[in-house]
């Protein structure tokens, strides 16, 4: 079972996620978080394999989250999912270890098709 964590600012993104994720057998969504130290603190907790991160929440920004997620003793894979997909951000995400990075209003379908491959692989 793929334990995953949504770190979103967006209410409607994360019942999106949430109730699509509902639908696939292999995952459990251990958590949810409106913010970045939010995120962190439920990571913590939850020791989640995935982490679905948006990058401009309030707070800590993604990009900040992303980085210490990186520092747990085992880390998230991390999966940005962002209204904000620039060059820039998705080399910087990379850089600092994401797994993946998607366009939330283009790409909301691979990453869905994403999971499900990391929830087939975890079996």
């Amino acid at each position: 079972m793929l334990s995953v964590l949504i770190v979103d600012d967006s209410d409607v993104i994360r019942q999106r996620l949430v109730a699509m994720l509902a639908e696939v057998e292999a995952v459990n969504v251990v958590g949810e978080a409106s913010d970045g130290e939010t995120g962190l603190v439920v990571a913590q907790e939850t020791k989640p394999d995935v982490v679905i991160l948006d990058i401009r929440m309030p707070g800590l920004s993604g990009i900040t989250v992303l980085q210490r997620l990186q520092e747990f003793d085992s880390p998230p894979k991390v999966m940005v999912l962002t209204n904000f997909p620039y060059a820039a951000y998705r080399t910087r995400c990379r850089a600092l270890g994401a797994a993946y990075f998607f366009d939330k209003s283009t790409e909301f379908e691979a990453a869905l098709a994403a999971l499900l491959v990391m929830a087939a692989e975890s079996r």
